[in-house]
């Protein structure tokens, strides 16, 4: 269900295997911006950052000039030796965590995390919280794995992790009227796997009750797409994303409507009329020319479009309107 491949199969086609370097982050982010920073996250929308070569590298130089600020990253935790997981707890100290995506345990992890070995996981958890690292667990319920959240919890308090979270996964909230029962995974030939099914209710995503009455009250997702108030969840908290190609963008769901698979020309997503220029968000020819883009104001100026047909951003409403949030719901 990410991005990166097509249902776990071949990669995404409109993608390129790209990673940010210690060079770009000397580019993008210049002593004095790290030093008023709270926060830098790792978390990438096509890849993970235990893959990209300088990770430490490039969280030590944030450490460098910013002793104080909390640096943290997502993880499926399957790759790596136990000194790369040592030497990371080492560079974030106290004052960072790794936020390991584990959705299940060793006969179970790997049928949503197709290809992570259980073995490797545990060795590089247990190193990293050996070594003084926080670690949350994060574990997305899916049928398949409802059965072991119970004993995932408690192995996850006798690995040591500071906290464990059951996530009730919007991945089966589509922008449609029904909500989506199952997903077909298939492996890189293309051969069927694992058909991933929504848990039993108690583990469910609350959004999906909430379907009907926005349903009803709107008359079809779209029309609400259309009409809610949007709270944006980023500009609160004055975050940024950077891609793995470096452009600048506000946050990773406007990202992430890049490069849909699913399309033979990815161009005909509604966020690339707000990238007339792609080159011109490259953030390593410095974010002031980012900014003088226009592209932040006027993304957030669509908002007051009368819909979305008019040029509201969809992504945008459906991510962080008011009456609907699967993200945040995720975590109750």
């Amino acid at each position: 269900m990410c991005d990166r491949n097509q249902n776990g199969g071949a990669i995404n086609p409109h993608i390129n295997l790209d990673e940010l370097t210690l060079q770009d982050c000397h580019k993008i982010f210049e002593p004095d911006f790290i030093k008023q920073l709270k926060t830098m996250y790792m978390c990438g929308n096509l890849g993970d950052p235990i893959s990209a070569r300088d990770t430490i590298r490039i969280f030590d130089y944030f450490r460098d000039h910013n002793e104080k600020m909390w640096l943290s990253m997502n993880t499926n935790g399957g790759a790596r030796d136990r000194e790369w997981w040592q030497m990371l707890a080492r560079v974030l100290r106290n004052a960072g965590t790794v936020i390991f995506s584990v959705d299940g345990l060793h006969d179970t992890n790997h049928l949503y995390r197709q290809g992570v070995v259980w073995e490797h996981v545990e060795m590089n958890m247990r190193a990293f919280i050996e070594a003084g690292g926080r670690a949350r667990w994060d574990y997305l319920i899916f049928e398949h794995n409802q059965h072991q959240v119970e004993e995932a919890r408690a192995l996850s308090e006798a690995w040591g992790c500071e906290r464990f979270v059951a996530k009730k996964t919007g991945r089966f909230v589509t922008a449609n009227i029904d909500s989506k029962e199952k997903h077909q995974a298939v492996n890189r030939k293309g051969d069927k796997t694992v058909e991933l099914k929504k848990p039993k209710e108690e583990y469910q995503n609350a959004a999906v009750k909430k379907l009907p009455t926005i349903i009803d009250k709107y008359g079809s997702m779209d029309k609400y797409y259309d009409k809610v108030p949007i709270q944006c969840k980023v500009k609160d908290e004055g975050n940024l994303f950077i891609t793995a190609e470096g452009l600048a963008l506000p946050c990773c769901w406007t990202a992430g409507r890049m490069y849909k698979w699913w399309h033979k020309d990815p161009y005909v997503e509604q966020i690339w009329d707000f990238i007339p220029d792609k080159q011109a968000l490259d953030a390593r020819n410095g974010l002031q020319k980012v900014f003088e883009t226009g592209i932040f104001d006027n993304i957030e100026a669509s908002w007051n479009k009368p819909s979305c047909v008019d040029g509201k951003l969809k992504v945008c409403a459906t991510k962080c309107g008011i009456e609907f949030d699967p993200f945040g719901e995720q975590y109750k």
